[in-house]
C-alpha cells in the first residue's frame, strides 16, 4: 500500500517539474529593445494590449482603425514587474509613427499577450 502512494507522489510532481521550465521560460525572455510583432486578435478585440477605446481615439483626432494593426512592428521600450509577478512592457511603433495617428506608445501583459498570440516574436 505504500508503494502505491510513493507513486502517485512521484508521478504527481514529475507532472509538476515538467512543467515548471516552460513556464519560467515564456515568462522572463523579453527585453529592451526587443522587437514583436502584432498578431490578429480573438474575438476582434485585443484583451492582453491595452489600446485605447475608440472614443477616446476620435477625441484625440486619431482614426479607430483595430484590423490595421496585425503585423505592425513593435519594439520594447520599458518593461516593469509588478509585486505579482507579472511582466508589464510599454511598446513603440518600429516606424517611429503613432497608434492610430495619436499614441506614441500603449502598454501590454507580456506573458499573455505572447500566450494568446496578440504580440509574436519577431
Amino acid at each position: 500500500m505504500k508503494t502505491v502512494r510513493y507513486i502517485i507522489l512521484l508521478v504527481f510532481c514529475a507532472g509538476i517539474f515538467a512543467s515548471y521550465p516552460v513556464h519560467a521560460q515564456v515568462q522572463n525572455n523579453v527585453e529592451i529593445g526587443d522587437v514583436l510583432k502584432i498578431g490578429k486578435a480573438s474575438n476582434y478585440q485585443y484583451t492582453h494590449i491595452d489600446f485605447p477605446k475608440s472614443n477616446f481615439i476620435i477625441k484625440k483626432g486619431g482614426i479607430a482603425n483595430y484590423s490595421e494593426l496585425a503585423g505592425s512592428l513593435v519594439e520594447v521600450t520599458k518593461i516593469k514587474t509588478n509585486n505579482k509577478g507579472e511582466t508589464s512592457i510599454i511598446l513603440k511603433r518600429k516606424d517611429g509613427g503613432k497608434f492610430f495617428g495619436s499614441f506614441s506608445e500603449i502598454k501590454a501583459n507580456y506573458k499573455k499577450a505572447i500566450a494568446s498570440a496578440e504580440l509574436v516574436k519577431h
